[in-house]
């Protein structure tokens, strides 16, 4: 008995050392370098939930002992455990998956009313100016390849239920699922790279082609004049989630891989793929669309492809993180850009149909 009482005695001695012993040497370095201890703008700041969140963050990211030992405890989760965080899951074959892409697949019903009614939405507001909508739902990594993230079956994507809707409302839409899906099983290549969120430069092109080969064949835009040409192109890409872990010394573990592209230029002049203002193609998206157009190699991504396989530029507005509304707004307050116009191409990736920045709010065209 006295030494199972000393035995909780030493850990109950331990337990306090852990709590209090990091605050206090952190008070105790901020006061030795003249700073007043963080932990005291608890009792400078009202008591709201606002103000407690944003002192906990503050302490947080000052906090020395905190930094110290954060990264050992990260490598050992990650080792030991393949555990990489909130943000990224750990799949086979040194491939990585952003949680929410999970989380959205295996959370949602496929019912969401949100986009649903914005896009009817916004297909109404363009019909006024004659304008024409197409739809473009981008598929999550763990849609294509759940193959390297587990061994059980996920099922297949509830944002084929919205496409499904959309067509039943009129709504032309063009299916990537099946496309990266005959990719995958081809083996031409896969359609997404292994530590990022993205697609791969062949994926990109290939949607592209199959838009634009869509957008031909229903009359909505005649195949222009402008001969592009392309040549081939790798460029080094350090995944996106290798910098969500945000763990030292990383790449080594998860090197940068390299993406081959072709990238667009204009015949004659040699000139790399630009958008036309005044075009009469709009094309809306998020960082799917910024990868390998305005990221390095340049004029190699899905807009400049699009361009190619219709022969003439497009227009674009692109805010990484925010195809269901920021887009939307953004193209409110830019709304000259309409002029011209008679069709618009609206890419959101899937994860964005329940956890989309803003959500999916009604913006009005003015």
């Amino acid at each position: 008995m006295m030494m199972a009482h000393k035995g909780q005695l030493i850990f109950s001695i331990f337990f306090l050392l852990v709590i209090f012993g990091v605050p206090l040497s952190q008070a105790a370095i901020e006061i030795c370098d003249g700073h007043i201890p963080g932990i005291l703008t608890f009792f400078t700041h009202a008591p709201t939930q606002a103000n407690l969140r944003t002192s906990e963050k503050e302490l947080e990211s000052a906090s020395v002992p905190a930094r110290i030992v954060r990264p050992w405890m990260q490598r050992f989760w990650l080792q030991a455990l393949g555990n990489a965080g909130d943000k990224a899951l750990v799949g086979r074959d040194g491939w990585l998956f952003y949680a929410p892409d999970v989380r959205y697949l295996v959370e949602s019903d496929g019912k969401e009313k949100g986009p649903f009614q914005a896009i009817l939405q916004f297909r109404d507001q363009l019909a006024g100016r004659g304008i024409r909508l197409m739809i473009l739902p981008m598929p999550g990594k763990p849609s294509i390849y759940s193959d390297e993230l587990t061994h059980r079956t996920i099922g297949s994507s509830p944002t084929q239920q919205l496409i499904e809707r959309l067509r039943d409302a009129g709504i032309e839409t063009v299916d990537l699922f099946s496309l990266f899906r005959v990719c995958a099983l081809r083996g031409g290549g896969y359609c997404y790279l292994a530590r990022d969120t993205h697609w791969s430069g062949v994926a990109a092109q290939f949607a592209a082609e199959l838009v634009a080969r869509r957008l031909i064949d229903i009359g909505w835009v005649s195949s222009g004049s402008v001969d592009y040409q392309v040549r081939p192109v790798t460029t080094p890409r350090t995944g996106d989630l290798t910098h969500m872990i945000n763990l030292p010394g990383l790449e080594r573990r998860f090197p940068a891989e390299q993406v081959l592209c072709e990238q667009v230029f204009r015949s004659g002049t040699g000139e790399l793929y630009r958008d036309k203002p005044d075009s009469e193609i709009l094309v809306l998206g998020d960082s799917f669309l910024r990868m390998y157009q305005t990221d390095q190699p340049l004029a190699a991504g899905f807009i400049a492809h699009l361009a190619r396989a219709l022969k003439q530029p497009v227009t674009s507005i692109v805010n990484d993180g925010g195809a269901s509304t920021l887009v939307r707004q953004d193209l409110s307050r830019r709304a000259g850009l309409l002029a011209n116009k008679k069709t618009v191409i609206w890419e959101f990736v899937e994860r964005d149909i329940r956890f989309g920045m803003e959500g999916w709010k009604d913006v009005s065209l003015p």
